[in-house]
């Protein structure tokens, strides 16, 4: 899964960060709740982990605005504040679940995986045929054409276009797509995303400069149709 871990005390936050990596999630961290949101409406993430006590935007209006953006992925919070008024709130701003501090690790691993879970009920199956001005995209087929002529691609394109288009003018990290279609134990130091973009870049007929398919520098890329 992947997640957003938005913490400003870095003692917790390294904690936190490699306990979660050895068990194989991928985390996006922000240490204030500017740049929290920031990267919530910017990534697509299965569970966002949000302290309450944040620099900037503290984490009850950083849960707020998240939800008033129409994200609806699910939201832990976690604080040292364990009184029941406080609870109550976070649960009514949006929140899905309330964690309170200090916290036994294995305690959060269950949260976030039940949380996953329930976002993942609560996804929509993605529509099978997708056309996008003179492009067309049929998932079940695993066919893309543009106009009358087909595009073959090998299977990693068919992915890569295929996980793009989920969010067109959202953003996905180098490594979120590597770890989505590659898998988790790929060499986070490889260029096979850069490779395989500027494949499927040739292949739609796309330039880097005015193509869909647009690089974020030193972060990722989006799809943007408008483009």
């Amino acid at each position: 899964m992947d997640l957003l871990f938005v913490e400003d005390d870095e003692r917790v936050r390294r904690f936190v960060l490699r306990g979660l990596e050895a068990e194989g999630y991928t985390v996006s961290v922000a240490p204030d709740g500017v740049d929290g949101y920031a990267r919530a409406v910017a990534g697509l993430y299965d569970v966002l982990i949000l302290d309450v006590m944040l620099p900037g935007l503290d984490g009850r209006e950083l849960c707020r605005k998240i939800r008033k953006a129409e994200i609806v992925t699910p939201i832990l919070m976690l604080s040292a504040l364990d009184q029941v008024a406080e609870k109550v709130g976070a649960l009514r701003g949006g929140a899905d679940d309330y964690l309170t501090k200090p916290f036994d690790f294995d305690e959060l691993l269950a949260r976030i995986e039940a949380l996953g879970r329930r976002g993942r009920n609560f996804q929509t199956e993605p529509a099978p045929v997708v056309q996008i001005g003179n492009i067309r995209f049929e998932r079940e087929a695993m066919r893309v054409s543009i106009g009358d002529e087909r595009v073959e691609l090998t299977a990693k394109e068919y992915q890569l276009l295929d996980l793009l288009l989920t969010s067109p003018g959202k953003v996905f990290s180098r490594t979120r797509i590597l770890n989505k279609i590659w898998g988790y134990d790929s060499d986070p130091l490889t260029n096979v995303v850069d490779v395989y973009v500027g494949r499927l870049r040739a292949k739609m007929g796309w330039d880097s400069d005015t193509g869909w398919i647009r690089t974020i520098r030193n972060y990722g890329y989006r799809l943007d149709p408008e483009a």
